[in-house]
């Protein structure tokens, strides 16, 4: 049963400060997933964040599914699903209906648009850490900043989909020969 309440409060606390949408909340969910309940370790984390991208719908509740589901079974999956929906419905009905009625007032339109950079600076530090990983993980920091740089022309200047360029990076993992053998 505490599993399920700590599955709960993790993807309730995703759900409601995960504010700007899906990116928001991947380093929220790595902080409640990874660093406080200990469910995944940061490379599994990076794995289920990479698949999910390439998957269709909204991340925080794919994330939430399967994380819920490996602690906690279907049940699990449930839980931290509804958890992570549950804020944003709730704060949906209210917030609209107060900012439907105030949104000329300056304080709201501040609020907003101070809102963005914080998430920026969440997502400049996730970045930064999953560079780090793969620089430090194997890759090497020649072969990490190549991976890089491929992947911003592919999707800034070719403008390939993000889930094509994961799953082809995938694809071409498995299909590589092992070096080891």
């Amino acid at each position: 049963m505490m599993k399920h309440w700590h599955l709960f409060l993790a993807f309730f606390r995703v759900g409601i400060l995960g504010y700007g949408g899906g990116p928001s909340s991947i380093p929220l969910v790595q902080k409640e997933a990874v660093g406080r309940y200990r469910w995944l370790n940061d490379e599994e984390f990076g794995d289920i964040l990479a698949l999910g991208n390439t998957l269709p719908g909204p991340i925080a509740t794919k994330m939430a599914g399967y994380i819920g589901y490996r602690v906690a079974g279907v049940f699990g999956a449930v839980t931290a699903t509804f958890a992570t929906v549950l804020p944003t419905v709730c704060l949906m009905v209210v917030l609209l209906t107060v900012f439907t009625s105030f949104k000329d007032l300056t304080w709201v339109a501040g609020a907003t648009k101070g809102v963005t950079p914080v998430v920026g600076v969440m997502l400049a530090m996730l970045a930064f850490d999953f560079f780090n990983k793969a620089r430090t993980g194997g890759l090497g920091l020649r072969n990490t900043v190549i991976l890089l740089l491929a992947s911003f022309v592919a999707l800034t200047v070719l403008r390939v989909h993000p889930g094509a360029l994961i799953a082809g990076l995938l694809l071409l993992a498995i299909v590589q020969p092992d070096k080891e053998k």
